[in-house]
């Protein structure tokens, strides 16, 4: 048990450092809900057509490495128990009913964050049949993370304005 506490101590760290804090949120051009939020905000991420790559940033991002809930961001499984939605990919015809009423079964104060270009502009999908149009054609959106796939580092950066950590 000591040498595991010796190899521990001699590690160190294992997280990505954390990155620099960014601008107040009450006054980067997010709305008042955010305000409401700071400290806390459980996240439902809701999938409206991607192609998983998001979903793979989205882990890491909430994986050990990144570490977004140590800033105080937590996912949630039930939209009733969200205060913000992670939209990703592009809203398809199937997909944009779901998206609605997901989006008003969270409680007010509410937000959501489009991630990845197929979420904010609907990316190389934008002429396709099936395509409804990009997350806000279909709900409101309070932030945009681009990236095809967005980075983690982006979502964390996004995560810690919601939070304001």
């Amino acid at each position: 048990m000591l040498s595991l506490w010796r190899k521990i101590r001699a590690v160190g760290r294992v997280a990505e450092p954390e990155p620099p804090r960014p601008a107040d949120p009450t006054t980067d051009g997010l709305p008042a809900a955010a305000r409401e939020l700071r400290g806390s905000v459980q996240i439902r991420h809701v999938d409206a057509g991607s192609c998983n790559g998001c979903e793979v940033e989205i882990g890491s991002a909430f994986g050990p490495v990144y570490d977004a809930e140590r800033y105080g961001a937590r996912l949630v499984a039930s939209p009733r128990h969200a205060d913000a939605l992670l939209v990703t990919g592009v809203v398809t015809l199937n997909m944009a009913e779901p998206l609605r009423r997901t989006y008003q079964a969270v409680p007010d104060p509410k937000l959501v964050v489009a991630v990845g270009d197929c979420a904010c502009n609907c990316g190389v999908f934008g002429n396709a049949y099936g395509v409804a149009g990009a997350v806000h054609d279909v709900v409101p959106v309070d932030l945009k993370i681009a990236g095809c796939p967005p980075r983690p580092e982006a979502i964390v950066d996004a995560v810690r304005r919601l939070t304001g950590r």
